[in-house]
């Protein structure tokens, strides 16, 4: 595969907002306890101002930060704390409460990723191997992750948007014994910690920082150090030296990232920021002052980890992550194997994608995708099958085998998270399925059992936001109105939502970050309802399509959805702003037409930059 380059933003239509432009750092020592919020633009230089203040004055606090919101979590005020409190990153004033930790302990570190934040360690007030988790977008308290190999805490923590890495720390108050350990966890699954490697040496108090690709771990106290190790987060192993601080030991600082520049502040009670390209070491250099001298604060960045998007670029091919390309597959006009592709934010036609997997023909898929992988699960062939394959949305081609469903099935529905895809419903010859069953999108292999829908359905329409998924309606065996949600990241059964305007089966999803819409359905219906992802209730009417239908595809980003095709066999593709009730207007044709197919997008349920 060539190496994807930066793209110049030259083009209008692909224009967008480059996340990973800020940083937050939060709290500390000053030598006694602030509650003083600064913050600075990532990709470059300067002192930092300020932003707010905390809900209430600490240090050795944990916390992180996704694309949206900053949390800060536990810490020292002096006594050890459970408070989570939250802001807005993008907008400047003051925290707000977000719920508690599982219990009060301070000397925590925390690390999160684009959908969750976790917080690890620390003493309550001796020492604990407690990990908690907390979803970004819900505030509420938090819940046992699983535990660290250890108790520690005055580790260090940071990661990719998959998998948490948390390093060093002590691992006894009275003999103060420093660790060399690294343990990391998967984001998307609860459990316990597992061994990672080791540091060069046993550490305490370090700062971090990291990449898609790479922590670098920088400093720490016992003795006091000026060595900046690396890790590569893919590959378990120990960590190498690589980079050098640039002036006096580094202890109890906290460090941040936009996936090329790594930025620490120095700790000790100061306000020097230090800064170093994660991809190429050498000597750290300054960045510039915060507004405030202090130690054992905490910072987090809206693009650490790699969560920023850019544009990227391959020969003959210019890809944007979730850039809103749709793919279909699949129908019954007659039994389908073409995949066709259209762009959601360009009105026109679709046009060619490739083929499925082998050649397989087949209706009645599910399907669910995250911002670079789509996967097309189960339908008719037109004997039922447990069939999944998936395609890369970056380049044309044909789909490949990705693994099986636990049972063959027809029309069961897919929604995904962005880092896994979940199966629910459908029926084979002689039964109808509550069955939901799931498996990790970026890695081919079979589904493995999630829980259970609400009832036996078929034909239900499925949509996500990056936590939540919805199923509406389907066979029971009669028509329905029931709306079920679940949890992505938590395995268990589907949790009664509320009512569809209608009795519905056979309509398609779509979504934004915050709102849902069913999209027509059986019985020659035309109607489009939506609902609040992240509140239960009935849903509420939005509108009408252009025409009515059943089995059909839908897809979106998070500001458009399109209803695509559908029964009696059509090549009609409509769409509608999802912010905004309304009819929906014409958007263009497909290559074919086609009934009881799927689709999927590459920034469904928000999951674009």
């Amino acid at each position: 595969m060539a190496v994807w380059k930066i793209k110049e933003r030259n083009e209008l239509a692909r224009q967008f907002e480059l996340r990973g432009d800020r940083q937050l750092h939060m709290g500390g020592g000053a030598p006694g306890i602030s509650d003083v919020v600064d913050f600075a633009n990532m990709a470059a230089a300067g002192d930092f101002s300020d932003f707010g203040n905390l809900s209430a004055a600490r240090g050795l606090l944990a916390g992180g930060a996704n694309q949206t919101r900053s949390l800060c979590t536990g810490g020292q005020a002096p006594g050890v704390s459970n408070i989570m409190d939250y802001v807005e990153i993008k907008s400047t004033g003051n925290f707000s409460d977000f719920g508690d930790l599982t219990d009060q302990r301070g000397y925590v570190a925390g690390m999160s990723n684009d959908l969750r934040q976790i917080t690890t360690g620390g003493l309550d007030p001796s020492h604990s191997n407690i990990i908690d988790v907390v979803q970004f977008a819900s505030t509420g308290n938090a819940v046992d992750f699983g535990n660290l190999t250890n108790v520690n805490a005055l580790q260090t923590n940071s990661g990719s948007p998959t998998r948490g890495i948390t390093a060093g720390g002590v691992h006894n108050p009275g003999s103060v014994t420093n660790l060399n350990i690294i343990d990391f966890i998967t984001f998307a699954s609860n459990g316990n910690a597992t061994d990672f490697g080791d540091l060069t040496a046993t550490q305490r108090s370090q700062s971090s920082f990291s990449s898609k690709t790479r922590m670098c771990i920088a400093g720490g106290q016992a003795p006091g150090t000026t060595k900046i190790e690396k890790i590569e987060i893919a590959t378990t192993g120990d960590a190498a030296d690589f980079a050098d601080a640039i002036s006096g030991t580094t202890e109890n600082g906290r460090g941040t990232s936009n996936n090329v520049r790594g930025v620490y502040n120095r700790g000790g009670v100061v306000n020097d920021v230090h800064q170093l390209n994660i991809n190429a070491g050498g000597t750290a250099t300054d960045f510039g002052d915060l507004s405030v001298a202090r130690t054992a604060s905490h910072a987090a960045s809206d693009g650490h980890g790699g969560l920023e998007l850019g544009i990227l670029q391959r020969p003959s091919v210019t890809y944007m992550p979730g850039s809103g390309r749709v793919l279909t597959n699949g129908g019954n006009s007659p039994y389908g194997g073409t995949i066709e592709v259209f762009n959601i934010t360009v009105k026109g036609s679709s046009s060619d994608f490739g083929d499925s997997a082998g050649g397989v023909t087949r209706a009645y898929c599910g399907a669910a995708s995250n911002m670079t992988r789509a996967m097309f699960m189960g339908g008719d062939t037109p004997a039922k099958t447990n069939l999944v394959d998936a395609i890369e949305f970056a380049s044309l081609g044909n789909s490949f085998d990705f693994g099986n469903l636990t049972g063959a099935k027809g029309t069961s529905q897919g929604l995904a998270s962005t880092t896994r895809a979940v199966n629910a419903g459908g029926v084979d010859p002689s039964a109808y399925f509550n069955v939901i069953e799931y498996v990790a999108i970026a890695t081919a292999g079979n589904f493995a059992d999630f829980g259970d829908l609400s009832a036996t359905t078929g034909g239900p329409a499925g949509l996500s936001s990056p936590t939540r998924g919805l199923y509406i309606g389907g066979y029971t065996p009669s028509a329905d109105n029931k709306i079920d949600y679940i949890t992505i990241a938590s395995t268990g059964n589907a949790t009664d939502f509320g009512n569809s305007t209608t009795a519905t089966v056979y309509a398609a999803g779509a979504a934004s970050e915050t709102r849902g819409l069913r999209l027509a359905g059986v019985n020659g219906l035309n109607v489009i309802d939506y609902v609040t992802i992240a509140n239960t209730g009935n849903a509420t009417d939005f509108g009408d399509l252009t025409v009515s239908r059943h089995s059909l595809g839908g897809g979106s980003n998070n500001v458009l959805a399109a209803a695509i095709g559908g029964s009696d066999v059509i090549n009609v593709i409509d769409f509608v702003t999802i912010a905004t009730t309304g009819n929906a207007t014409d958007f263009g044709d497909l290559t074919v037409a086609r009934g009881y197919h799927s689709s999927a997008s590459d920034s469904h349920g928000g999951l674009h930059g």
